[in-house]
């Protein structure tokens, strides 16, 4: 099972005329997510205090699966898709906590920085350690349909 990462409920201030969640909102939603995973692999408040890291999105692929309207209560879980010493590829389900129905998907490329040089290091030793057991514990997962889709028009 993967872990949640997040749970929220739809504020008013995040629906559209429509009575829908803005799409931006969708990505805030999962911007929350990976908070919750960097406080599951050491990068907590404490953890990027101790080590002087953090992390950086480099990439975001954002499906919209369905509707939601406002007050709906969802969660989102995170699965590892891949990693190497400095960087994390993830997939977010965002689903409703009612029926588990998927609303929304997101594939990311995350990268470790040191916040003193501001540029791309090896995750410290604690997190690395953190990152290689949440691989080991999701290996057998099979790969979410909406990863490694490209965007594009028949024949362009």
């Amino acid at each position: 099972m993967l872990p949640v990462t997040y749970k929220t409920a739809v504020q008013p201030d995040w629906v559209d005329y429509n009575g829908h969640l803005r799409d931006a909102y969708y990505l805030l939603i999962c911007s929350f997510a990976t908070d919750g995973l960097m406080d599951l692999i050491g990068l907590d408040e404490a953890g990027r205090a101790r080590t002087g890291h953090t992390l950086y999105t480099l990439e975001c692929h954002l499906n919209f699966l369905a509707e939601v309207k406002l007050g709906v209560e969802l969660q989102v879980r995170t699965q590892l898709l891949g990693h190497d010493h400095k960087r994390l590829h993830i997939h977010h389900l965002v689903e409703r906590c009612d029926d588990g129905q998927v609303v929304a998907e997101s594939e990311q490329m995350l990268m470790n920085i040191d916040t003193a040089s501001g540029r791309s290091a090896p995750f410290h030793e604690q997190v690395a350690r953190r990152v290689t057991a949440l691989a080991g514990a999701q290996q057998e997962l099979p790969r979410p349909a909406c990863v490694g889709r490209v965007i594009g028009l028949p024949g362009s």
